[in-house]
């Protein structure tokens, strides 16, 4: 079993930023690659950022591309997303998993081990 517990949301105006936090306990983290969800109410869960086990590859959605990071650092169990010039559509629950894939994978059935999410609310 892998725990993951999120911090960091909460309320930006727009065109601001947050960074969020996914803190792992449990098994050895570094057997996991890390993914970034978000989910609107009503909405499917839908794929924001995933990186590897090592770090070192990483791949967004497009939606994102180029305003969020994902990055993870293995001694400390932790996996972030820097989230810059945040919008309205930017608002919903975020949540982090975990999936022992190898490939790269967007599909939420495809992630093992989910967090219980945080709330991030982008005003216009």
């Amino acid at each position: 079993q892998v725990q993951l517990v999120e911090s960091g949301g909460g309320l930006v105006q727009a065109g601001g930023s947050l960074r969020l936090s996914c803190a792992a306990s449990g098994r050895t983290f570094s057997n996991f690659a890390m993914g970034w969800f978000r989910q609107v109410p009503g909405q499917e869960r839908e794929f924001v950022a995933h990186i590897d086990r090592s770090g070192s590859n990483t791949y967004y959605a497009d939606s994102v591309l180029g305003r969020f990071t994902i990055s993870r650092d293995n001694a400390k169990n932790t996996v972030l997303l820097q989230m810059n010039r945040l919008n309205f559509e930017d608002t919903a629950v975020y949540y982090c998993a975990a999936t022992v894939a190898y490939n790269t994978v967007v599909a939420t059935t495809s992630y093992n081990f989910w967090g219980q999410g945080t709330q991030v609310t982008v005003s216009s």
